[in-house]
């Protein structure tokens, strides 16, 4: 079984890094100037700009 990519919010971050708003079943959504948050481990995710959206992590360039 794999590690969790998408994540609620409310959900703990698993791990130290940023996150980024994602569209509801996938990246290529097109979401406009998306949120990106810079999380620590155990901490919560935070409401998205709408209920169709999760935080994924951010790819490196972010």
């Amino acid at each position: 079984m794999g590690e969790k990519t998408e994540f609620e919010p409310g959900d703990k971050v698993p791990n130290d890094g940023k996150y980024i708003e994602i569209g509801e079943k996938s990246f290529h959504m097109g979401i406009t100037d998306p949120k990106v948050v810079n999380l620590k481990k155990g901490d919560h995710f935070p409401q998205n700009e709408n209920h169709n959206r999760k935080w994924s992590r951010a790819p490196k360039n972010e």
